[in-house]
């Protein structure tokens, strides 16, 4: 057999390994062995980031956001395209002595007043009950991982 210098050095047999314990006084003891981690169950369910309903909710209040600005500016929109557009629409008398105008101008804030209700009952029915199951749902899976 001769004698390769680049040639990686072969590992020495068993009977000539290193001792299980330290030779040197100022060697780090051996890290112990990685133990087995125990098998986890899988949840029922996937978990929150994955969840479906952060989506449902996402849309449910995009959706909300829109009915409500819609409502409020597309009012305001209109009564400025009217005031524009058709301005002998706008002087005209609706009843004796009240311009058109003028009544669009005074139910702009009952229609801002619809707008901030319709916001507050798609609130209430829609996105808050499915916020509180995910929140509900956030801190069952919270205790799950504390007592593991």
């Amino acid at each position: 057999m001769s004698y390769d210098p680049y040639a990686s050095p072969s590992p020495p047999p068993p009977s000539l390994s290193s001792p299980s314990y330290a030779t040197y006084p100022w060697q780090p003891p051996a890290p112990p062995e990685p133990a087995v981690p125990p098998r986890r169950r899988v949840p029922d369910h996937p978990p929150l980031g994955h969840h479906s309903d952060l989506r449902i909710l996402r849309s449910a209040y995009r959706w909300q956001r829109r009915v409500a600005t819609l409502t409020a500016l597309g009012y305001f929109l209109l009564f400025l395209i009217l005031s524009a557009f058709a301005p002998g629409f706008m002087t005209s008398t609706v009843t004796d002595g009240l311009p058109a105008g003028l009544l669009l101008t005074l139910l702009q804030l009952p229609v801002t007043w619809l707008a901030i209700a319709l916001y507050e009952h798609t609130a209430r029915r829609y996105v808050d009950p499915l916020a509180d199951r995910i929140r509900k749902q956030a801190a069952v899976d919270a205790k799950r991982e504390a007592g593991r």
